[in-house]
């Protein structure tokens, strides 16, 4: 049963009290589930897992999205949980949630984890997200899906894996106006963060998928390259959705990076 912030954000909190806190951010589309076999990995830290507005058990959002709403969805929930500071792990937009966040709220950001996350994307392939977020937003968020999931998820995984079936289900579970919302941020949110004045100089790892197609390694790459000292790490063959199919390969190299970081 998840426990609920004062703006009706669902999350669950989990881990020793005094340890450091990992804030986790899903991806659009999806829910706070999505972290769940990483339980054991992250056990020595205090874990926060939410919901972004309008997601899993979240209500829509307080006003119209943008990355700065996410933004501050979090630091709300830090000071409801009494975390003075964070690592913020976040997939997808939930990578760029993460990066506003370090914009906006720098004293409160211990590290960054960014998976999987878009960057300048160029004209072409700007076109067609955004081409995307508007076809969700006349038709729902179904409208994308089957598609998406081809993207996501390897072809051989794609017909055995039971996250499939999960991320349908999480799908199917959206408010369709926040869920329409959240996918233009995905689509748009990207050119506030490209080279940010000032720079984001929290200790930062950047992680993608060989064949990630909407968050490529040149787009890590990129991003590693605008924090300074920030590693990078690009899992071979899966797709985005790799760390459902393969999260093991996601949690060694993060609790590495957390551990040689820790203060």
């Amino acid at each position: 049963m998840s426990e609920r912030a004062p703006d009706g954000t669902a999350y669950d909190l989990t881990g020793p009290k005094d340890a450091p806190h990992l804030v986790l951010i899903h991806g659009l589309g999806l829910s706070r589930h999505l972290w769940q076999p990483f339980g054991t990995d992250f056990s020595a830290y205090r874990v926060l897992q939410y919901d972004l507005y309008g997601h899993g058990d979240s209500p829509p959002a307080p006003r119209k999205a943008d990355l700065r709403l996410f933004s501050d969805q979090i630091a709300g929930l830090m000071d409801h949980i009494g975390a003075d500071t964070a690592t913020l792990i976040g997939f997808s937009i939930g990578g760029m949630i993460n990066r506003r966040f370090a914009l906006d709220h720098a004293h409160r950001l211990d590290r960054l984890v960014i998976l999987n996350s878009p960057h300048d994307r160029g004209d072409e392939a700007q076109k067609l997200v955004e081409d995307r977020a508007a076809k969700v937003r006349e038709q729902g968020p179904d409208a994308t899906l089957p598609n998406a999931l081809k993207r996501w998820f390897t072809e051989s995984y794609l017909f055995t894996g039971a996250g499939v079936e999960q991320v349908r289900e999480w799908r199917f579970r959206v408010d369709p106006d926040s869920y329409a919302q959240t996918a233009w941020v995905l689509a748009n949110g990207v050119r506030e963060l490209i080279a940010p004045e000032p720079a984001i100089t929290a200790p930062s790892l950047v992680m993608t998928c060989e064949k990630d197609s909407g968050s490529t390694p040149a787009m890590s790459a990129s991003i590693a390259a605008e924090i300074p000292g920030a590693e990078i790490q690009i899992i071979p063959f899966l797709q985005h959705l790799g760390l459902i199919e393969a999260h093991e390969a996601f949690a060694t190299p993060i609790l590495d990076f957390l551990k040689r970081t820790d203060p």
